[in-house]
């Protein structure tokens, strides 16, 4: 499916996590905002967009603020779908295209929902011969953690690997590593793929992770 190059009216998911583009999120929903979402995403088979929260808390308590989110996120499509009780579902989301966020607001039963203009993906670039132990290392842990964890569903664990191009071995590295929240998303709104790599072969060669 090909998407225009602006959505009006996305739903949003604001999570204290940050989807990048090919990346795989297990989700618990039991919220009525977003169990409605979903049902209707599922339906339509639309995406909807996962924005990292910047204040508040996913779960909506009686009195709090509204959250507040970057402007920043990665469209969602819906890979997986349970429904292992009423009022709960389970799914498992496949990250896709950035977006950047135009102008946003809450409808009455507490959804968010934007008009958004779509970031292009990144450009394929290899991975250079100076940041290949990156990519190495990274196939490496993928492995560990196939064998290690493999009837865990929660891991969601790339199926394809790309460990030549730069912008998926710096994304699932980034998925990976313990960051702070923000570096997180500030590496995901990167638009040079081999920047993004650069900086996290910066982190793991001062953990001594793959060097």
């Amino acid at each position: 499916m090909t998407l225009p190059l602006t959505l009006t009216s996305l739903p949003l998911f604001p999570l204290g996590s940050v989807l990048f583009p090919g990346g795989r999120l297990p989700l618990r929903v039991f919220e009525v905002r977003y169990l409605d979402m979903v049902r209707k995403c599922a339906r339509a088979g639309a995406p909807f967009g996962v924005v990292a929260l910047s204040d508040g808390h996913e779960v909506r308590h009686a009195g709090a603020p509204p959250e507040q989110f970057h402007s920043v996120g990665t469209l969602a499509t819906i890979a997986q779908l349970q429904f292992p009780q009423a009022g709960l579902i389970h799914l498992l989301c496949q990250g896709t295209q950035r977006f950047r966020i135009r102008e946003r607001r809450c409808l009455p039963h507490g959804l968010w929902v934007a008009d958004v203009e779509l970031i292009g993906a990144d450009l394929p670039v290899t991975v250079p011969e100076d940041l290949q132990a990156a990519a190495q290392a990274l196939d490496k842990l993928l492995q560990t953690l196939r064998s290690q964890h493999a009837d865990d569903p929660g891991l969601a664990l790339p199926e394809v690997l790309q460990l030549h191009d730069c912008g998926w071995v710096a994304n699932r590295w980034c998925e990976l590593l313990p960051l702070p929240a923000t570096l997180r998303q500030q590496l995901m709104e990167l638009e040079n793929p081999l920047v993004r790599l650069e900086l996290v072969a910066d982190v793991l060669e001062r953990t001594g992770i793959g060097f």
